[in-house]
């Protein structure tokens, strides 16, 4: 609990648990969203994280490696959100190029997985960015917060295509 004020502002910052498509808690909410990730983490189902900038440490999102499949070297990067202040900067594609790395480099996946709502336009952009393939929809596939039904757009890379993905995220991050 010891980012719980830190998430709580970078969820307010830019109303985030409004938007439609995403997994954001209400601030109020974040106590509660901390406990279930840590849960999941207690049940080997998810490894959530703080987003934190490296110059102050300030807590600015959070992210999870989540649906482990350890027998066959699969994991999936998800339940990521940042403050509003900090979208469309370099924190996000450090934050998932940190996370790629360690997935292949020292886990030793063989698959990286990401899903994200047909809705949510911003998300698929980013996640294509990172050199991630498009598989496919599946349809009918999940309730949202509103309770109405999303489609679920799922991308991976493989770890043949992680060197070339890590470097030319590595060029573009030093720009």
């Amino acid at each position: 609990m010891a980012h719980e004020a830190g998430l709580r502002a970078a969820a307010a910052d830019g109303a985030l648990w409004t938007l439609r498509v995403t997994s954001v808690p209400e601030p109020d909410a974040t106590g509660a969203y901390i406990d279930k990730a840590l849960a999941q983490q207690a049940a080997g189902t998810r490894l959530p994280f703080a987003i934190c900038l490296c110059d102050t440490n300030e807590v600015v999102g959070s992210t999870s490696y989540h649906d482990l499949v350890p027998e066959i070297d699969r994991l999936e990067i998800g339940y990521t959100w940042i403050a509003r202040r900090w979208q469309r900067t370099a924190v996000n594609t450090s934050c998932k190029w940190l996370l790629m790395a360690h997935a292949f480099e020292t886990l030793g996946a063989q698959l990286v997985g990401w899903r994200t709502d047909a809705l949510n336009l911003v998300s698929q952009a980013a996640i294509e960015r990172l050199g991630a393939r498009r598989d496919g929809v599946l349809r009918h596939h999940m309730a949202r917060r509103d309770g109405s039904v999303r489609d679920t757009v799922m991308y991976s890379m493989t770890a043949a295509e992680w060197p070339a993905a890590r470097e030319r995220l590595a060029q573009g991050l030093a720009q």
